[in-house]
């Protein structure tokens, strides 16, 4: 008997992939995933939903510091 799965994170929160550690916005599922787009904008991506879980607030503000500095170095738009 497989384990209950936790509940998928609601749509407009954030969440992180743990298969690929990526921080992104939970858009809404497609079928068996549950699609996120990255912070500050871009293509989603499909991710499993035993593989998604809320993120902490400091996973949060790392993401948003990080793409923050990105930008202010002219890598991202």
């Amino acid at each position: 008997m497989k384990p209950p799965q936790p509940p998928e994170p609601p749509v407009g929160s954030y969440a992180i992939d743990t298969y690929t550690g990526k921080l992104g916005m939970v858009m809404g599922s497609e079928g068996p995933y549950v699609q996120l787009r990255p912070l500050g904008g871009g293509r989603e991506w499909d991710c499993p939903p035993e593989a998604v879980r809320r993120a902490t607030a400091a996973e949060r503000l790392s993401a948003a510091t990080a793409y923050v500095n990105a930008r202010s170095r002219g890598e991202v738009p």
